[in-house]
């Protein structure tokens, strides 16, 4: 079965476009090393929650919008050995003209439990 790391991130929403040329480009990198799926969200519908929500996760302010991606690889082997890659690859550097506080960014492997796609459910 597959892994997924998953990130939440706030971006300022004026730099939308800039953060999709950084996340293509990065999800070139992250394909390169194995990854088989990269999926960024633009946040649309996020509701402020009572207790906890995304904004709050993320500590967002006031003009950005958060993002929810994820990267599918074909096993956790698979990721481990694409992060030791990334590690000393400068096209992954984060730098100074960033269009997103990566502090803020959230992040975590997933082992899936469910998956109605693989599973042949619709």
């Amino acid at each position: 079965m597959s892994y997924i790391d998953g990130y939440v991130v706030p971006v300022p929403t004026n730099k939308r476009d800039a953060y999709r040329e950084v996340s293509t480009k990065a999800a070139a990198v992250f394909k390169e090393y194995g990854a088989t799926r990269v999926v960024e969200c633009w946040g649309d519908d996020v509701p402020a929650g009572k207790v906890t929500d995304f904004m709050g996760a993320v500590k967002a302010e006031n003009g950005e919008t958060v993002v929810f991606s994820w990267i599918e690889w074909p096993s956790k082997q698979v990721r481990d050995e694409g992060n030791k890659k990334m590690e000393n690859d400068p096209r992954m550097k984060m730098t100074p003209d960033m269009p997103f506080d990566g502090k803020r960014m959230i992040l975590g492997g997933f082992e899936p439990i469910l998956d109605t796609a693989r599973d042949g459910r619709k």
